[in-house]
């Protein structure tokens, strides 16, 4: 959500930030814009509410060059999207001119807000943004330098925040600060720069420093400093990151969320490598103090948002009935705003794509906080090796699924999906229910998993068919039963995220107890039958669909002898995958969602209203 792009150089940084801004779309935005500072120490800001690439059209015809700037991409919270509103904000009086980029939310921005304005600033926007850039404008009226300001601004703040701050008089340096949004350092040969991610910089540099909470860095064009919440300078490690201009290029593929998709086998044989290799699966791929935590373990609880949340419910089935632990499932942004129990030995499961995401990273916070000295450990699943929630817990695993630019979730979702089945497999070896006749067999179910997943991708050309039928609808529904269906809320998602078709999904034995009321010979119902012991039940299910006129789009495994006729329409899935099977039935799911958005003419990859990283609450 929101995106940061600074840089200090030794050349015009005017085009390394408009393509960092380029990289950060997928983050989602409503506006964007840009500060810099021209050769006379004058501050140039300019605003969109369109494209980025609108936003370069309006840079290019000032025909200026700067040597530092900061850049911004908006997601609104507070306000409206409307120029007034995009960043940077400005701060202009008694000699002292900055401008400030800022994600995030501060809380207590509205008593700030009236100790600024009895002080006599003026207020010409809607957002939290602006009483920062005031508050801090005032700490350098009073004689800061901007460093010192920031700092001092960063003590009187609540929320959540990150931010890029520079001043005209102090023309060599830009300011950063972070708290509980991610924010991070490139270190360069021709310059130093800030930015929200490691992709808006890979045109320059691959090494990063990442921030810590309260970090507040200076950055110059030959070297940076950081100084810590409790205000002492420290050096943080500089990292390489293993990420490539190729990575984040679309390549042969029309939009992001295709090319993800198509990227799932690899990205799961990534994830799998360390346990596809193998003779046998250990603890010891979830850190070195796995092995004696799981022992311990008596309860698993799950935490996550979204598409993270529908991989938590698939979890719930495997680890239930594999390793015979409850598992408690808990949405991030709901599970602490509730009284809930806390049990003794409780394994803490936090799932998250990006390792940001506030709510995840609050409800981390509040587990265990009510979980202290009952013996329980954390675990965090993520796709970025250094981001907040892996630092927060004390075990990890690493999805691997590269950098996910489309907002609609896909690969990020089936690595998901795949390392969990791996805790499923180490949960239940530790807790001796998994036979090594059955631990070879699920070995070489996950070995050849990629080569499945391939396979459902060959039916795309099906799919593309299908889609055409949905164009003009404007509800669906997707039915699936016992594990299968979190996988049909996964697809539902998929649909409204980037058609705007509102979509809903039910298990299907509940269509009964309300849902059918809905159907009728306008509504699609999406159906998902593998062949497993609840087929027949789902048979039963979607008969009562046919007879009442629903058009049934059913995927289905070999073996369900579901055949097409009038008002149903079957794809067969190539095989079957036995308890793997969730995740071969998320692919044709995606492509469906896709494909309709592409013949609606929808924005995929960059939905309305949508932010990639969500890393406000």
């Amino acid at each position: 959500m929101c995106g940061i792009v600074a840089a200090v150089g030794s050349h015009n940084i005017l085009p390394l930030l408009l393509d960092g801004l380029n990289k950060l779309e997928y983050r989602g935005y409503d506006s964007t814009g840009i500060g810099f500072l021209t050769a006379d120490q004058t501050i140039v800001c300019e605003r969109s509410l369109d494209r980025v690439a609108q936003l370069a059209e309006q840079v290019a015809q000032k025909n200026l060059t700067a040597q530092l700037g900061i850049a911004h991409t908006r997601w609104a919270t507070h306000g409206a999207p409307a120029l007034k509103n995009a960043h940077p904000m400005v701060s202009n009086s008694q000699g002292v001119s900055l401008c400030l980029v800022h994600n995030g939310i501060i809380e207590n921005y509205e008593v700030i807000k009236a100790e600024l304005t009895t002080a006599g600033y003026v207020f010409t926007s809607d957002t939290d943004t602006e009483v920062m850039t005031h508050l801090i404008h005032q700490y350098c009226v009073s004689g800061l330098d901007l460093y010192e300001a920031v700092f001092q601004a960063s003590k009187r703040l609540k929320g959540l925040y990150a931010i890029a701050v520079m001043r005209a008089d102090e023309p060599t340096k830009i300011v950063g600060a972070r708290q509980g949004a991610p924010l991070l350092i490139g270190v360069g040969e021709m310059g130093n720069y800030l930015a929200s991610d490691t992709s808006a910089l890979l045109s320059e540099t691959r090494h990063v420093v990442y921030l810590e909470e309260g970090d507040v860095v200076e950055i110059t064009q030959t070297g940076h400093k950081i100084r810590t919440i409790d205000g002492e300078l420290i050096e943080r490690d500089i990292h390489e990151s293993n990420l490539s201009a190729d990575a984040v290029s679309l390549g042969r593929y029309s939009h992001y969320m295709q090319k993800e998709t198509f990227e799932q086998p690899e990205v799961v044989a990534n994830t799998l490598e360390m346990v596809s290799g193998a003779q046998s699966i250990s603890p010891l791929l979830f850190g070195a103090d796995a092995d004696a935590l799981f022992k311990s373990t008596q309860s698993i609880l799950i935490l996550a948002c979204g598409t993270s949340y529908h991989s938590a419910m698939v979890a719930r089935y495997w680890i239930e009935e594999l390793a015979g632990l409850p598992v408690n499932v808990e949405i991030a942004s709901e599970y602490r705003y509730r009284t809930s129990v806390a049990l003794k030995n409780t394994l803490i499961v936090t799932i998250s794509q990006s390792g940001e995401t506030a709510d995840t990273i609050a409800a981390l916070q509040h587990a265990k906080t009510i979980h202290k000295d009952l013996d329980c450990a954390t675990l965090a699943i993520c796709n970025v090796p250094e981001s907040a929630l892996i630092r927060q817990s004390q075990l990890r695993f690493l999805t691997r699924a590269g950098p996910e630019i489309g907002v609609a979730s896909t690969k990020a979702f089936t690595t998901q999906l795949s390392s969990l089945f791996v805790l499923t497999l180490v949960l239940a070896k530790v807790h001796g229910r998994l036979s090594t006749v059955a631990e070879e067999e699920y070995l070489h179910q996950l070995r050849h998993l990629p080569a499945a997943m391939a396979k459902v991708l060959l039916l795309e050309p099906q799919i593309v068919v299908w889609a055409k039928q949905f164009v003009d609808k404007q509800h669906a529904l997707f039915l699936g039963r016992g594990i299968h269906w979190p996988i049909a809320m996964e697809g539902a998602l998929k649909l409204k995220e980037i058609t705007y078709i509102h979509a809903e999904s039910y298990a299907a034995g509940e269509l009964k107890h309300g849902p059918l009321a809905l159907v009728d010979e306008h509504m699609p119902v999406v159906a998902i039958a593998p062949n497993d012991a609840l087929i027949e039940k789902l048979k039963s299910n979607l008969q009562e669909v046919h007879a009442r006129a629903g058009q049934l789009y059913i995927f289905a495994d070999k073996g369900t002898f579901i055949a097409p006729s009038q008002g149903v329409h079957v794809i067969n899935l190539p095989d079957h995958a036995g308890v793997l099977s969730p995740i071969l039935h998320t692919l044709p799911l995606q492509l469906l969602a896709y494909h309709t958005a592409v013949a609606r003419g929808t924005d995929v990859d960059k939905p309305r209203n949508l932010a990639k990283s969500v890393t406000v609450e």
